[in-house]
Order: structure tokens, then sequence, then C-alpha cells
């Protein structure tokens, strides 16, 4: 069976990290996504309002996430992946805000992943298409951020995973959310294979986001099938094909008749023909919030029971 996990945020509580682990583990979780993209919101990095969490020394932030490290392993939860706290730039932000996501909050994520011996960190690749006029310019800033954080990832075993985004586009009237950083794993994969080749490690890899897939059409089959063993994290949810929603998988369907508004079989499909072998990880946070608190537990189980049920499958072509 594949190991499945879930993200930490809404579960895992800084005065009690241990009773949160606990719980991920009651519900038969084996890893979980460790949320560190929550002591720093994205809204608040885009409105200008940045705490001073990341102000903290790498040794004060170790003393800090000790306890979530001690509890995880107390709870036999592994720490398969995290997120780092993004955007890494604002476009037209402040510049001296700029320059701390990048010198001081970027470098100390990565510090916190090697401490927690996190192998995966998911970042996001800068949005400004719109400001620097094309898809290379803006990708030409991404490769400038990661080779920023690249050495210390080939020096300690990390991966950095770029993870397929969209962009907000206002015609006037509505916003439409079309194909941001990272929706071409053409693309992708040949930038993957030029970073692994000048670090001589895999410092880069792929997070495939299934929900950003949907709202903006991807073919799951064909971008998965393209990126192959590049592939090394998920975030796996659901919507509605419209918004980046993180509700329940197989939860929003197209007609009365149900057919669903994720191409799911065509997801399990690519992760058999690949040989996916990595965890079933859910981004799934919000529908923790969705429910009454004391069904927290249940719907955490029910979570699980959906990646097993993605396991069940993909593990039928092993058969």
């Amino acid at each position: 069976m594949f190991d499945i996990g879930v993200q930490t945020k809404n579960v895992v509580r800084d005065d009690n990290p241990l009773e949160g682990f606990m719980m991920l583990r009651d519900a038969g979780f084996t890893c979980c996504d460790f949320s560190l993209n929550a002591y720093l919101y994205n809204k608040n990095i885009y409105a200008g309002d940045i705490n001073p969490f990341f102000d903290k020394s790498v040794e004060e932030l170790k003393e800090f996430f000790t306890p979530h490290k001690e509890a995880a392993k107390q709870a036999g939860i592994r720490i398969n992946q995290m997120h780092m706290p993004y955007p890494i730039l604002v476009p037209d932000g402040d510049d001296a805000k700029n320059r701390y996501l990048w010198e001081e909050v970027a470098p100390k994520s990565m510090e916190i992943c090697k401490f927690l011996e996190c192998p995966n960190i998911v970042i996001h690749g800068v949005k400004l298409i719109q400001k620097l006029g094309s898809e290379e310019a803006e990708w030409e800033k991404t490769a400038e951020f990661i080779d920023s954080i690249a050495g210390f990832a080939a020096e300690n075993h990390i991966t950095i995973c770029i993870e397929n985004l969209y962009n907000s586009v206002n015609d006037g009237k509505n916003v439409h959310l079309v194909e941001g950083p990272c929706c071409d794993a053409r693309k992708a994969a040949a930038r993957i294979d030029e970073f692994n080749e000048k670090y001589g490690s895999e410092v880069l890899g792929f997070c495939f986001d299934i929900g950003h897939a949907n709202i903006v059409k991807l073919d799951f089959y064909d971008f998965l099938t393209t990126l192959g063993p590049r592939l090394k994290v998920l975030h796996l949810h659901d919507n509605d094909g419209i918004a980046d929603l993180h509700q329940l998988p197989f939860t929003f369907t197209k007609t009365r008749e149900n057919t669903s508004s994720t191409n799911w079989p065509a997801f399990i499909q690519a992760l058999k023909d690949i040989g996916f072998d990595g965890v079933l990880s859910f981004e799934t946070a919000p529908v923790l919030t969705s429910f009454p608190e004391g069904m927290k537990p249940t719907v955490l189980r029910f979570i699980r029971d959906i990646g097993e049920y993605i396991s069940d499958e993909l593990e039928k072509s092993l058969l």
C-alpha cells in the first residue's frame, strides 16, 4: 500500500503538536505535508503585511520546531514534504520586503526543511509574465531564485519541487483563472533536467497539483507521463473546475449523472504508467473547517480512505 499523507494545517497546533500528530496517526496516515506556509500567509504577503516569525535566528527556529519534530516521530508520522511560504517575490512590491522574502524567509525555510528531515520542499514560481512580457523571462526569475537555494538543497539531499500554478486575469467584468507558471510539462521536464545536471544532484523535481490542473484544463495523462520520474510529490484535492477550493476528491460533478469535474481515472492511470511510488498527499486543509470541529477525526479518516482507494487502484497494475 502507498503511504498516504495530508497537510498539518488545521490539525497540528503549536501549543500541543503531539495531539495533532496522534490524530493523524489514529486516522491512518503515515506521512504529512508540513504546512510551513501557514506561518506566513500568502494573502498577508501580497498585502505587504509580513509578520516577524522569520525574524527568528535559525537556532531559534529549530528550537521552536523541536516539539513538532519529536511529536511526529513519536506518532510515527513521516514529514515527506512541506510548502515554502509564497510568493517569494511580489510584482511591484516593496523592494525591502521582497529582499526579506528572498534572503530571509527562503533560506530559513530550507534550514527548517533540513531540521525536520523533510526530503521535499514545494515552491511557487514567480508570477511576472505580465510585467516581464514572456513566460521565458518569468522562468528566468524563478530560476534565479532556485539557484539561490539549490546549493543548500544539493548538500542536504533536499528536492525543491516546482508546482503548476494558475494566473488570475480580469477582463473588466469577471476574473478568470488561466495557465500560470509551470503549466507546460515539456518545458518543466527540460528545466528540471538542466538544473539537476548543473548541480549533479536531484535538486529539482515537480509537485503536481491536480486542483490547479483541473482549473486550467490540463491534460492530466499527457502532463504526468511527460514528467515521468521527475514527479516527486502530489497535492490532491478537488474543485468545480472554476475556483481553487481544495475540497474532497470526487465531490464535484458536471452533471446530475455524476460525471466528475476532475478526471481522476486519467490521473490514476498516469501514475500507474510512470510507476509513481511516492506519497499520496492531500492538500485539503479547508475541508477541516467546512465540517464541525467535532467531526475532524471522522473527516480525516475519510480523506485517508480516499487515499486508500487510490492506492488500491494503483496497486491493481502490480498484480
